[in-house]
Order: C-alpha cells, then sequence, then structure tokens
C-alpha cells in the first residue's frame, strides 16, 4: 500500500486518467474528489462488502427453503407413489 500525505486542494494522479483530490478536512474526515472516465467503477468498500455478504445470507436462505420445500413435497406423497 502507496500512504501519502496530501493538504487541501493538492491531488494523487492514479494512471493517466484518474484523479483523487482533498478537498475538505474536517475532524477525523476528510472529502475527496475523483475525476475518471464515467467507464471506471468506483465504489466505497464498506458498501460492497455489505452487498457480498447479504448476496451469501440470501444465497444461504435461498438453499435452506429449497430444502424445506424438496422434503415437504417428499413427505406429501403418498406411499404407492414412491
Amino acid at each position: 500500500m502507496l500512504v501519502l500525505t496530501r493538504r487541501i486542494g493538492e491531488s494523487v494522479l492514479i494512471g493517466d486518467d484518474v484523479t483523487i483530490t482533498v478537498l475538505e478536512v474536517k475532524g477525523d474526515s476528510i472529502r475527496i474528489g475523483i475525476d475518471a472516465p464515467r467507464s471506471t467503477r468506483i465504489q466505497r468498500a464498506e458498501i460492497v462488502a455489505a452487498v457480498g455478504e447479504e448476496n451469501v445470507s440470501a444465497a444461504a436462505d435461498a438453499g435452506a427453503d429449497a430444502q424445506s420445500a424438496i422434503v415437504a413435497a417428499l413427505s406429501r406423497r403418498r406411499p404407492s407413489d414412491r
């Protein structure tokens, strides 16, 4: 990881087409501006992690629901169906 110190108004260039600029420092938070092509995906890491966790949870719930449905269907079958 590269660690840099920047002041308000100073920027960091990433590649040829992404610029990150420090806009404001307030207490323990900073505001940054990101100038990048529209095709560049920019996401907050904590949101990506939360969505991933939710997807895992939903998949587990769907798997449990499917298993319950199979057990229920099998238990409804008559002995002559088996």
